[in-house]
Parts: structure tokens; sequence; C-alpha cells
């Protein structure tokens, strides 16, 4: 049983979400030859104040136009 965990910034849109995890399972039942129902996604989504590069997280990366 394939499992994948993807981690993403929060925010984006119910249909989006799922749009990514529709094609993510796709991708690797066909990539893996796997049954689609035994492939597993895990979303997580963190918020912009906790996800930082080079010490700035994405909150402040937004408000500074960066």
């Amino acid at each position: 049983m394939p499992i994948a965990m993807i981690h993403i910034s929060a925010g984006r849109s119910e249909a989006a979400k799922r749009a990514l995890l529709s094609n993510v399972t796709e991708a690797i039942a066909r990539s893996l030859d796997a049954p689609i129902a035994s492939v597993r996604v895990l979303l997580q989504e963190v918020p912009e104040t906790q996800w930082a590069s080079g010490g700035v997280t994405l909150a402040e990366r937004r408000q500074s136009g960066d």
C-alpha cells in the first residue's frame, strides 16, 4: 500500500486540494502499477506563520510583497 504525505501552506481552495489528492493518487497508481484503491495520500496544511525559508515566514514574505 503506497502512502504519500504532502505538506502545503494553508489557504488553498477545497477544489484545489481535492484536485491535488486525485492527481497524486492517479500518478502513484500509474507509476507503481498499483490498484488505485490501495494508494493513500495524506495532505497536511501548515499555517503561513509556521513555514519559513531563510528564517522568514511565508506570512512575512507575503506582507513584504516578495
